[in-house]
């Protein structure tokens, strides 16, 4: 696959939205593709834990002959400001002291994200953006840029996410910052603290990823007398070592307070009035029928609040992750964007 990984590092003073400033930022992304005339553009943006090779975690949706197709379209994806796959976090140097931030690292929002965003565009050159598309945290991202510049991006793909975060995402994001802070060694200034306390946030936050019906169908215990060592014990194990093994502690902490503030309605009047003035996009909101973070519900009162907006649920066993899970339907419903109208197959 033809594509090339960057940083672009942006030397002037960035103005956070907290009201503190970084004295300059990196930015990683990757490019599918080059950026030219005629050739429909998409850009993707990561989840929680992502990065910005999105063909590599988004491999049912993203790739040659797929929904995005990597030899038609050309595809960008950028780590989000505070990550630690290539852009200034929580692990990055601080220039004032010589040492990575850790727990000094100040808030960032998701505005901050996608002011990171316009930066990155404006060096590739980019005006246009046919279609904008991501999960969860990335959704957010997505809505916050139609928003922060409209008439940018044609088609939005909003998928398990919303406009304003809820007490429910809250409880469970500070559930995880509790078992971060738990682990002595997350504020002793080691870059490598924090790890046990990771584990445990992570086993938190998969049990959220996931639904009822997923853990009964992948982690059921055959009858045979145990008293230990059950299945959904040792997935949740296995789970918090696989991101410890390629994350940063300080970078989760930092990422979920991000999500908690997200709210399109702060200082313009709030959640309705201003996803009212959407006007200039197409906004096609993906909820999952299982998904226990971000219920359907919840989905489909974004999308009666945007003008011309529609909704769509997919089946998925995987709760919230369902829209990384092999999903026809998902892949259905973006292959349809630009081409309305959209199959009505499972439209709420």
């Amino acid at each position: 696959m033809n594509h090339h990984t960057h940083i672009h590092t942006h030397k002037e003073t960035f103005q956070l939205e907290c009201g503190k400033t970084l004295p300059g930022i990196d930015i990683g992304y990757t490019l599918y593709g080059p950026i030219e005339a005629g050739r429909p553009l998409v850009w993707v943006f990561q989840a929680m834990t992502g990065n910005s090779d999105a063909a590599s975690w988004w491999v049912e949706l993203i790739g040659p002959g797929k929904a995005i197709d990597t030899e038609r379209h050309t595809v960008v994806c950028a780590n989000v400001l505070g990550s630690c796959y290539g852009s200034t976090g929580a692990s990055s140097i601080n220039p004032a002291t010589g040492k990575p931030w850790l727990n000094t690292f100040p808030i960032i929002t998701i505005r901050d994200m996608v002011e990171a965003h316009e930066i990155l565009r404006k060096h590739l050159g980019i005006t246009r953006i046919d279609l904008a598309i991501g999960g969860s945290l990335g959704a957010c991202q997505g809505l916050e840029w139609v928003i922060m510049n409209p008439g940018l991006i044609s088609n939005l793909v909003f998928i398990a996410a919303s406009a304003r975060t809820s007490p429910w995402v809250k409880a469970f994001g500070e559930a995880q910052r509790m078992a971060l802070m738990a682990d002595p060694t997350f504020t002793n200034g080691n870059p490598e603290g924090g790890r046990e306390g990771l584990k445990a946030a992570r086993a938190i936050g998969m049990i959220s990823y996931r639904s009822f019906e997923a853990f009964e169908k992948t982690q059921y215990d055959p009858e045979n007398n145990a008293f230990d060592h059950f299945n959904a014990c040792s997935y949740l194990q296995y789970q918090g070592q696989k991101l410890v093994n390629r994350f940063s502690p300080h970078v989760y902490y930092t990422t979920t307070k991000s999500l908690d503030s997200h709210d399109v309605g702060r200082h313009r009047g709030g959640v309705a009035k201003t996803l009212a003035t959407i006007k200039d996009t197409s906004v096609h909101c993906i909820s999952i029928s299982t998904d226990i973070l971000f219920p359907a519900s919840e989905v489909a009162e974004v999308a009666a609040m945007i003008p011309g907006a529609t909704h769509h649920t997919i089946e998925s066993l995987y709760g919230h992750d369902g829209f990384l899970v092999k999903n026809e339907r998902l892949n259905e419903i973006v292959s349809y964007i630009g081409k309305e109208p959209v199959p009505a197959k499972q439209l709420v």
